[in-house]
């Protein structure tokens, strides 16, 4: 199996899994760097997968009707281009010769969810979308501070093997924020000094994995010392994970 992160716009990621013969696209929130790549290595487009209605995610379907042989599925509580295959949280699907999850993630938009592919070659995929951000997370559109922290924290209790594929190239900023939230956490600079390597041969900081996340993204650390105490510098009353993650969002929303 081949992944690849397919750039769009000036920070989005179109994750395509391929087998050499056939592919699936995630969030094509534009159609020409899909037709592109299927053109370049000769695939068949077999499905859509799509995580959450935002139009840099769904943007890009109506223009490749045409080149699909298989379903698009989207979540059910979100309207999405239309036809399409529905799923919630529970629901496994089949594409690519592969068993895919579908997991709620709340939080970003309301009907949000994630791909979980436990028995990818190699080790376990996931797409998760714009809830979960290497060294960052989603903001929050139209969910609760309660929901964003749940649905992270099921993401996290996936094996830390996995490999996360978010769908913006955030982690320099989000990496900067989270330096001012745990300045004590070493691993921060290590991963921050890998991560501008990338950046300055023009190559992706993704995917992450879940391992590398529950050690340098603060919104996965909200029972850490250090993190309850900078959350508390911006609200005395974040005692609790929840309201830890709240005090957090909100400082990140205006970080700069």
């Amino acid at each position: 199996m081949n992944l690849s992160a397919l750039p769009a716009f000036s920070d989005n990621y179109i994750w395509m899994l391929d087998d050499g013969r056939d592919a699936l696209v995630v969030d094509p929130g534009e159609a020409g760097p899909v037709q592109q790549a299927l053109r370049e290595r000769g695939l068949r487009l077999a499905a859509i997968l799509v995580t959450h209605h935002h139009g840099d995610h769904t943007g890009g379907i109506e223009e490749l009707r045409s080149f699909i042989d298989g379903p698009v599925w989207s979540p059910a509580a979100e309207r999405t281009p239309e036809p399409r295959q529905p799923v919630r949280g529970g629901d496994e699907i089949h594409a690519l010769g592969l068993r895919w999850k579908v997991i709620d993630v709340p939080g970003h938009t309301a009907g949000h969810v994630a791909f979980f592919a436990p028995e990818a070659p190699g080790t376990p995929l996931l797409f998760c979308g714009d809830t979960l951000f290497s060294a960052g997370c989603g903001r929050l559109f139209e969910g609760t501070a309660g929901q964003m922290h749940a649905s992270l924290q099921r993401l996290a209790a996936l094996p830390p093997e996995t490999r996360v594929c978010c769908t913006h190239e955030y982690t320099l900023s989000n990496l900067r924020f989270a330096q001012a939230v745990e300045p004590g956490n070493t691993a921060l600079e290590s991963h921050r000094q890998w991560c501008d390597s990338r950046r300055a041969r023009g190559q992706p900081t993704l995917p992450s994995t879940l391992a590398i996340e529950t050690r340098i993204n603060p919104f996965l650390r909200c029972q850490e010392p250090e993190v309850r105490a900078s959350a508390r510098t911006r609200d005395a009353t974040a005692d609790d994970p929840v309201a830890v993650f709240a005090a957090l969002r909100a400082w990140k929303n205006e970080f700069r």
